[in-house]
């Protein structure tokens, strides 16, 4: 029989602050800083209902998936691949195909591009994608890089959106911000006629992380030492010695009793109220200052409706109401929070597919040790050197591929809802089990998801 260990005590609330600004970071370049700012400059602002729906999904979808690697100790691919046997191919197979398009780091060249007066703006792309892979492999450990990134660009970038949505915008435009919260547009409620349902459903699914990026938040908190992840290994940089390399899958077991339940609901308590304050809190107030800003400067220009234009139209509009280093200021800090972005999904992505190609290796007993890391560089480098073909064959319109990859990123949402609710009820004690509003709130978003995903699939069809 295993050798059970006893449950952490919990920690202090600002010690457990780190996972949820990756996975905000993630959203930070997709969702918050190109799709619904595209549809704010172009529709106005009563599609903010959608940004906070969405989001709001994402925090009970995120919080299950805590659920499971704060109990388990390990990530949700472990767990799903002894009840799913098909789970890890999957995983591999959707996650490269909903983030390999590299989009993110497309949009942030060709603004890069822009403000240093380059109209190719290809080669930087396939440099920044190199500068991705280099800062995720010469690391000590990758998750220690990752959170001292994101927080810094994080704590810089709203504050920067902030002053400027207040400096910028009308009583005017705050007022249809709030009807918008309701859904009350200027000539629609809810969505206006016309509005291309991919996109939509892409910034929806993006208002937050998206597609299997989710996932990787049990990842994420199981190496910042959460619950029984205290017990857990990291991922070390790609020049640390084969023997730090070698990371077991599995987590330890703890006996069921009256002070671990009563730690656990400690623990739980406080990582809610985490991931309330920086991912949805922080996350629903960048977004709505990013389509803030975006409808104050740029709505009703024709050039909005190409590619990523409004992102340049913003900050010339900048530049000319204040000055043009302040527009100069904004276009840089775009590109950067973009970077960022692509950045985190690299590395969120890598560990998926790492992870469950393990998985697969190690014939479905996850008892043994597997170099991790090693296969973690190969996906990286796989996807960089995939996204580099793309560019030198001229595959780089930036919305487009944000806007596919979103949309095959939501049905593998509403695939992985469901897996994850079907693992926690079949694998953990009934104690820990969320309440009965939880459960309502999950089935309601598998449904929007499946909806969503057909109604997509239909309009792009036929």
């Amino acid at each position: 029989m295993k050798q059970t260990k006893e449950f952490p005590k919990p920690v202090r609330l600002r010690k457990l602050i780190g996972p949820s600004f990756i996975i905000l970071a993630l959203g930070l370049g997709s969702g918050e800083v190109i799709l619904w700012p595209y549809l704010a400059s172009n529709y106005g602002l009563g599609l903010v209902w959608g940004a906070l729906l969405g989001i709001t999904f994402q925090f009970f979808i995120n919080m299950e998936i805590e659920r499971y690697a704060l109990i388990k100790g390990e990530s949700v691919f472990v767990g799903l691949n002894k009840i799913f046997k098909l789970a890890p191919y999957w995983f591999i197979f959707s996650t490269f195909v909903g983030f390999g398009l590299p989009g993110i780091v497309a949009a942030s060249a060709k603004v890069f591009a822009f403000v240093i007066g380059i109209e190719n703006f290809k080669w930087i792309a396939i440099l920044l994608l190199i500068v991705v892979g280099l800062i995720l492999s010469l690391g000590k450990t990758v998750y220690g890089v990752m959170e001292r990134v994101t927080k810094t660009i994080i704590f810089i970038g709203v504050p920067f959106i902030l002053v400027l949505a207040v400096m910028l915008s009308k009583n005017a435009d705050w007022v249809e911000l709030g009807r918008g919260i309701i859904g009350i547009g200027q000539g629609y409620q809810f969505l206006p006629l016309g509005i291309a349902i991919g996109t939509f459903f892409g910034a929806f699914a993006y208002s937050g992380a998206g597609g299997n990026l989710n996932l990787t938040q049990s990842i994420y908190i199981k190496e910042k030492g959460y619950g029984m992840g205290k017990y857990s290994q990291k991922i070390s940089g790609l020049f640390k010695s084969k023997k730090e390399n070698q990371i077991k899958l599995t987590g330890e077991k703890f006996e069921l009793n009256e002070e671990n339940i009563s730690r656990f609901k400690i623990w739980w308590k406080r990582i809610n109220t985490e991931h309330l304050l920086v991912f949805w809190l922080v996350g629903f107030v960048a977004m709505c200052l990013l389509m803030i800003l975006s409808y104050t400067t740029t709505f009703g220009l024709e050039s909005n409706a190409t590619g990523i234009n409004f992102v340049i139209n913003e900050g010339l509009a900048i530049g000319k109401s204040l000055v043009p280093i302040v527009g100069v200021l904004f276009l840089l800090m775009v590109s950067v929070m973009l970077f960022q972005t692509q950045l985190g999904i690299m590395d969120s992505t890598s560990r998926v597919m790492a992870e469950n190609f393990a998985l697969e290796r190690s014939d479905h007993t996850q008892q043994v040790k597997i170099n991790l890391s090693k296969i973690y560089y190969l996906f990286l480098w796989s996807q960089i050197a995939f996204g580099i073909i793309l560019f030198l064959f001229n595959i780089y319109e930036p919305k487009m591929l944000i806007v596919l990859g979103a949309v095959i990123n939501a049905f593998a949402m509403f695939i992985h809802i469901a897996l994850v609710n079907i693992m926690n009820f079949k694998t953990l004690p009934k104690v820990f089990h969320p309440k009965l509003y939880r459960k309502i709130i999950l089935l309601i978003a598998f449904l929007f998801f499946g909806l969503f995903s057909f109604i997509t699939l239909w309009d792009k069809l036929f």
